[in-house]
């Protein structure tokens, strides 16, 4: 028996098909979704769980208690993971939120595919616990692993590309803001200098001017440190 559990983001309402997915098995412990991992890594364990539990499930067809339970374990964090991925939109700018749900629920969505597996999975899964037929449940599951697998690395592209954006819209910033330092540090400079300067030529009544003109030098000297270190970071990541 398995119930209900979650349903699509409110920024992307879920077509019919989506509502009664993904599937939560009550006989077998909820594996709860580790928070520290990225979509972009957990899109691409989706391909991996999708294979283990096909292989496990028909290992469980031989009569394996112990490999059914693996199975709906793994099907279990297979549908944990489904869900974050489709919650995602909620948390991404409107073009990236735009590119998820294309990728899942426009036109050529991989969406359906996707659902259609999981649906495919929890029969079998259903009929290998009751004792019942499963033999045609179970061929059908093996014949949609390779469609499966291309539906997920579909998801797995969109979500490095989103993320590759971020990354190089951060270093723009980051360029920028470098920039912007640099010119304050110049402006300092001259500023730390022509202190020096009128400090030198007010002789002793300019010694406090010229200690507050050496710790401005300083200061300067310490940004263009800063700065060279994140210049450095950004022509690093340009090069990766």
């Amino acid at each position: 028996m398995y119930t209900q559990t979650a349903s699509l983001s409110s920024r992307t309402p879920p077509p019919p098909s989506l509502a009664r997915l993904p599937l939560r098995p009550v006989n077998a412990p909820s594996s709860a979704v580790n928070e520290s991992i990225s979509v972009v890594n957990l899109a691409a364990r989706q391909r991996m769980l999708s294979q283990r539990m096909v292989l496990q499930t028909v290992l469980a067809s031989s009569g394996s208690k112990l490999h059914l339970l693996a199975a709906q374990k793994t099907f279990q964090l297979f549908c944990d993971s489904h869900v974050k991925l489709l919650a995602t939109p909620s948390h991404l700018d409107a073009l990236s939120a735009q590119l998820v749900h294309d990728t899942y629920q426009g036109p050529r969505g991989v969406g359906p595919l996707i659902e259609d597996f999981m649906q495919q999975m929890r029969s079998t899964l259903e009929s290998i616990e009751r004792g019942g037929s499963f033999a045609d449940s179970l061929n059908k599951l093996v014949a949609r692993t390779d469609t499966v697998l291309e539906a997920l690395n579909t998801a797995t592209t969109t979500f490095d590309n989103i993320a590759k954006g971020k990354a190089s819209l951060l270093m723009k910033e980051l360029t920028g803001i470098v920039s912007d330092i640099q010119t304050v540090a110049r402006e300092a400079k001259v500023v730390s200098f022509n202190a020096q300067v009128m400090a030198a030529r007010a002789g002793q009544h300019g010694r406090e001017f010229a200690v507050v003109a050496n710790v401005l030098s300083g200061i300067t000297a310490d940004i263009d440190g800063m700065s060279r270190k994140a210049i450095d970071l950004v022509a690093r990541n340009k090069a990766n």
